[in-house]
């Protein structure tokens, strides 16, 4: 008799294991809420509605390229909260940026302010714990959209439920007082705010002002009320009495968070806008977002409300399409839509990390396989130089750069910032949600300074005469062609190369 091979030995091993995996169950009762209506007695409401009374609808904006006045600002509209704080997070994790937003949303429940607080669950690793120390505080509420259950194995429950667990919420907002917000890019956890002492994460978004906030609360509440959304003492409620949550104190703080706090609060940019002297960017504005439903539909176009809609006002550009984005996998259809718009004389400008930059190298394999056809479409593609995070803070951070900025800038009069990156994961499979300014004033900024940056800490990516690319750049003030991929050793690009096996469709 032949051998039984021990895959499939394991086989019915493996089967039962997924079919005893736990599952969360979705029809358990919690309550539902909605962002402030009246915010008129707090300083922040009174502050829009003066805001209203001299730009009518349109809001206004500023945009934070600098970590750590990301992160000041966050701390700072906490700390003058007065009623309502609602934040909305891809990822959370156990390091001085999340002791820093817990420490503020604690404190911001003790003076009575109500907290929501929604995080999306696979990538969080935040420990349930503090989670749960968080929501026992009467103000604050936490909910885990789309969680995995914390029943036996994490794995073979994700395995298990795939179908439902593979669908993530991508958003990414901070809220207060229904008045005032930050939307864009950025995750709570060090990198997002250049707290990192071997690298650099090039990241981007907006404080907004005005009309627009309340569209920000609306799409907030879509999700916050949604069937996904579970409240945390629902999840993990066997750890409810973990060390009886340090006596529910307060969250401590060391000596480093400590002084990130101070120097975070006390930037020149957060000091200027805090105090109103820092002019805000005045345009009309409209949040574009998916529906939490999404999640549980079938892949497919219908069901791509973002993207639908952001590919409409693409395709109506008129000179030049500026993209920034930390992940590029175009696909058939990306590259016809290149070709499309490169016809009609519009220029693209592509700007993408390096295989040394990035911090995601499934998703470079796959964009790497459309390189060359990128650029056979007209695209200008640029790719981050992984040695040139001083440059990117002008000599402020550690030398290796990662990009993370979520960008478009369509015609130099308007700007969309937000979580969503442009691969196939968040066109298709993810939630994700943005802001579409317009903005000439901004866009141009942008816009005009992007030369110099990209001088600065990026390769431009040409086709040779054969099939091969090069990387050309001015590096210490002379021209550098690279023959492949730069600055990676090779076993990254060994590892660039095998994991071209995974399918595209979930990078």
């Amino acid at each position: 008799m032949a051998p039984v091979p021990i895959a499939r030995k394991l086989l019915p091993l493996l089967l039962l294991l997924l079919s005893g995996c736990a599952s969360v169950p979705l029809d358990l009762p919690k309550q539902a809420s909605e962002a402030l209506a009246d915010n008129s007695a707090t300083e922040f409401g009174k502050s829009m509605a003066g805001w209203a009374e001299l730009h009518g609808s349109a809001s206004g904006f500023y945009p934070f390229v600098d970590g750590l006045d990301a992160l000041g600002a966050r701390l700072e509209m906490a700390n003058r909260a007065e009623s309502t704080i609602d934040l909305q997070y891809f990822l959370m994790k156990d390091d001085a940026a999340g002791e820093l937003i817990s420490d503020a949303l604690w404190r911001a429940a003790e003076r009575g302010v109500r907290v929501r607080f929604l995080l999306d669950d696979v990538f969080t690793t935040a420990p349930d714990s503090g989670l749960l120390k968080l929501n026992a505080h009467p103000n604050i509420e936490v909910r885990l959209f789309n969680p995995i259950s914390r029943r036996g194995l994490h794995a073979l429950n994700f395995l298990g439920h795939f179908r439902r667990a593979n669908r993530r919420m991508h958003n990414k907002s901070f809220t207060v007082d229904n008045a005032v917000g930050i939307v864009g890019g950025r995750n709570i956890a060090d990198e997002y705010y250049q707290l990192k002492d071997d690298s650099v994460f090039a990241d981007f978004d907006v404080l907004a002002v005005g009309p627009v906030i309340r569209q920000v609360s609306d799409s907030f509440d879509q999700y916050w009320n949604h069937q996904l959304a579970i409240p945390m003492e629902q999840i993990a409620a066997n750890k409810k009495d973990d060390d009886a949550l340090d006596q529910l104190t307060g969250i401590p703080l060391s000596e480093r968070t400590s002084r990130i706090y101070a120097d975070a609060i006390g930037t020149d940019l957060v000091r200027r806008l805090s105090s109103g002297e820092e002019p805000l960017f005045v345009a009309d504005a409209r949040v574009i977002a998916d529906d939490p439903g999404k999640l549980q539909r079938a892949v497919g176009d219908d069901n791509k409300q973002l993207a639908t809609e952001l590919g409409r006002i693409l395709s109506d550009a008129e000179s030049e399409l500026i993209f920034i984005t930390p992940y590029y996998v175009p696909g058939k259809r990306g590259i016809e839509f290149n070709r499309n718009i490169t016809d009609k004389g519009v220029r693209i400008v592509m700007v993408t990390n390096s295989l040394a930059s990035t911090n995601h190298i499934p998703v470079h394999s796959a964009y790497s396989s459309y390189r060359r056809r990128i650029v056979d479409s007209g695209v200008e593609l640029y790719e981050v130089r992984a040695n040139a995070g001083k440059e990117a803070t002008q000599g402020q951070g550690p030398e290796h750069l990662t990009l993370h900025t979520k960008l478009i800038v369509i015609d130099r009069k308007s700007v969309f910032v937000g979580s969503l990156n442009l691969d196939p994961r968040s066109i298709d499979i993810n939630a994700e949600m943005g802001l579409l300014i317009e903005s000439p004033e901004l866009a141009t900024r942008i816009a005009d300074g992007l030369p110099t940056a990209l001088e600065n800490t990026a390769y431009r990516v040409v086709a040779n005469d054969g099939k091969t690319m090069e990387w050309h750049a001015t590096i210490d003030g002379k021209p550098v062609v690279e023959p492949n991929e730069p600055l990676s050793g090779r076993w990254r690009r060994f590892k660039a190369w095998f994991l071209r096996i995974a399918p595209e469709g979930q990078l």
